[in-house]
């Protein structure tokens, strides 16, 4: 299995984590850690420009879902 199949397993898990539960991998759930310290890695390589172009828009849309399962603070 190539690194570049393993970005996209990766991916289509934390894709599917996030459909599935309607929220995002969890800093205290030791079962999302896996999912979480992934994302960190992409969120670094992203925000340095180190994606390849094929993960950027994938990366992307994966931020777009991630944005719209976030949670609000309950007291602002």
């Amino acid at each position: 299995m190539t690194q570049n199949d393993r970005w996209h397993l990766q991916y289509n898990q934390v894709v599917q984590f996030i459909e599935t539960n309607h929220r995002n991998p969890s800093r205290h759930r030791l079962e999302d850690h896996r999912m979480l310290n992934w994302l960190k890695a992409q969120r670094k390589a992203y925000n340095k420009g180190k994606l390849p172009a094929d993960r950027l828009k994938l990366f992307e849309h994966l931020l777009a879902l991630i944005d719209k399962h976030r949670r609000l603070n309950q007291f602002t």
